[in-house]
């Protein structure tokens, strides 16, 4: 039997928190003190990088973007988090199971458990911290929403990451994304890693497993089925 160790990526947006409205309120925010200006819209932020996100928005709003004015926005944006961070908590939810799975995840000696979200790495931990789930994954391997632009390209990061400090290797093998929407199907597809989905979002079971997920659950609320999709994902 092998030793080898499987890595699971979660994502953290209606995978395992849901923070509804917070996360426009907190665009809104970084956009007025980049720009100057009021926002009107966001654009579509469901299973897509704060990079990507960020450029469309400043697109839909006449700005070209540049690689310091990127920059400048990610910094607005880890601000904005801090004013808006008591609203997380009271506004934003732990989805149902969440932490009981990680829980269990976390003790095992097989498993070694990180992130792979759209956030950039500043609010991906302060959302886990508001919800005190921060000490259940290892944020040092994970990848984030201002790493890449593409998704997909996360997971080879945080593959990277992973085996830079665990001095071990990492596949698609041995490498499970989950996750609520299509893109987080494709992004582990073309990325490298196998994935399990949750219809805990806006995507439902049929979607994702038309969107190609190995294994779709309905919800993390059975643990034991959880862990068991997790761990079959990565023996595949």
């Amino acid at each position: 039997m092998s030793s080898e160790r499987t890595l699971v990526l979660w994502d953290i947006d209606h995978t395992l928190v849901s923070v509804d409205g917070v996360g426009r309120d907190i665009y809104a925010e970084a956009f007025r003190v980049v720009t100057g200006r009021s926002m009107r819209r966001v654009a579509a932020m469901a299973g897509r990088t704060d990079w990507a996100i960020t450029v469309e928005t400043l697109q839909m709003h006449g700005v070209e973007v540049s690689e310091q004015l990127l920059e400048s926005f990610g910094a607005a944006l880890a601000e904005a988090f801090v004013v808006y961070e008591a609203a997380i908590s009271e506004r934003g939810r732990i989805l149902a199971g969440a932490r009981e799975v990680l829980d269990v995840l976390a003790g095992r000696a097989d498993v070694i458990q990180s992130v792979l979200t759209g956030n950039m790495e500043p609010l991906a931990i302060g959302k886990l911290t508001a919800f005190e789930l921060e000490h259940f994954v290892d944020f040092e391997m994970g990848a984030y929403g201002m790493d890449h632009e593409d998704r997909a390209a996360l997971v080879g990061l945080a593959q990277e990451r992973a085996a830079r400090k665990y001095g071990e290797s990492f596949a698609r093998h041995n490498t499970v994304l989950v996750g609520d929407t299509p893109n987080d199907v494709l992004a582990g597809h073309l990325g490298g890693a196998r994935v399990v989905a949750v219809a805990t979002g806006s995507s439902d079971v049929r979607t994702l497993k038309d969107a190609g997920a190995e294994l779709v659950l309905e919800d993390l609320t059975d643990t034991a089925a959880v862990v068991r999709a997790v761990l079959a994902a990565g023996d595949q």
